[in-house]
């Protein structure tokens, strides 16, 4: 036999076949169908979950690197020697607290006689005012006078300020580092003595693509983890947005703010961000509730023991469920199992009810 009759033979054997399939499946259905037939009309056994109406959130995730609200090397006005030291790492201190002195016999002696000489040019003026009345001094002279009391009252106030520069103060209360010099060294203006970090709140400034300009703004909820806390996350807040893009990279610069009252967050940690972009109310129904045929996409609500068919449209889904935009409303139960047995308008057997599963927030996007 020629192999174009062995193929025609089968292709007739398939088609048999595939009709007799069919046929047996249309005569089970009218079978089931027909009401005086035992077991026609038999409810569908189904499981179902009711809708719930949650928020879900839209989250991008960014990484950074804090860093103090403020930071300042400190470092002395003037050069001396450094006769006490009260810079303790790690220590927190207010504002205005001297971390440093330095040696100040000097300018204590010419404050003294800064003093001084203001007191004898106030008596001069005030002797010269007396006489000038009685002409026994020319008005030249008491204006001579007045010219050097304001002199002595310069020199008093340079004097004040550079017995103030001898103490190395706190411009602000922070966190002290380590120190870099010892008691008794000397130091020139401008050497650094140590550093000090506000740590009241941190910044994390971070990049995002520029895909994402539009939909970052002030005040938006920042979640930061890092290494050094397993399982404990800081939230905070989008402080600023720069205003430019890079041209390069295509990506913008931010900067969240993240409350830190114990201080435990240092400055230079690594941090990975949770930010949301926006928290939205859906109703969400479990993933296996949805059907999708063709271009229709719907599901099963039961009321008063019947399935009925409901066209939806749905939105981004997780963990599980899926946001319906539109088609339910909250407390619908629809059929999550047995949905090859159901028909529109037929009878339905409730086995067991579900309840979605938890959704935190719709997918990520990463940068």
């Amino acid at each position: 036999m020629s192999i174009w009759k062995q193929l025609l033979i089968l292709c007739l054997l398939a088609a048999l076949g595939f009709g007799g399939y069919e046929a047996y499946q249309r005569n089970m259905v009218t079978a089931e169908a027909a009401p005086g037939r035992p077991g026609g009309n038999r409810p569908a056994l189904v499981e179902v979950a009711a809708a719930e109406l949650r928020v879900l959130r839209q989250n991008v995730e960014a990484v950074g690197t804090t860093r103090a609200r403020q930071s300042v090397d400190i470092v002395p006005e003037s050069a001396g020697q450094i006769v006490a030291l009260n810079i303790v790492p790690g220590q927190a201190v207010e504002q205005g607290t001297v971390l440093a002195q330095l040696d100040d016999t000097i300018a204590r002696a010419d404050l003294t006689e800064a003093e001084a000489r203001l007191t004898e040019r106030e008596r001069v003026v005030e002797r010269f005012s007396r006489l000038v009345q009685s002409n026994a001094v020319s008005t030249s002279s008491l204006d001579e006078a007045v010219a050097q009391l304001a002199e002595a009252r310069s020199d008093l106030d340079r004097a004040r300020r550079q017995l103030e520069d001898r103490s190395v103060r706190a411009p602000f209360g922070g966190v002290v580092g380590l120190a870099l010099v010892d008691r008794g060294a000397r130091v020139e203006a401008g050497t650094v003595l140590t550093s000090l970090d506000d740590l009241s709140e941190v910044e994390v400034e971070f990049s995002l693509p520029e895909t994402l300009f539009a939909r970052i703004s002030r005040g938006q909820t920042v979640r930061a983890t890092g290494v050094a806390f397993p399982g404990q996350a800081f939230d905070g807040r989008v402080e600023e947005v720069d205003s430019r893009i890079d041209p390069v990279s295509r990506s913008f610069r931010a900067r969240a703010v993240i409350p830190n009252p114990d201080g435990v967050l240092p400055a230079g940690m690594f941090m990975s961000l949770d930010i949301t972009l926006s928290e939205t109310e859906f109703v969400v129904v479990p993933e296996e509730a949805i059907v999708f045929q063709a271009a229709e996409t719907y599901v099963y609500v039961v009321a008063d023991g019947t399935a009925r068919r409901v066209p939806v449209r749905t939105g981004q889904r997780r963990d599980g469920v899926v946001a319906v935009v539109e088609g339910l409303a909250q407390g619908d139960v629809v059929i999550i199992r047995g949905l090859h047995r159901v028909r529109d308008g037929g009878p339905v057997e409730i086995l067991s009810a579900a309840m979605p599963s938890p959704a935190q927030g719709l997918p990520r996007a990463r940068s």
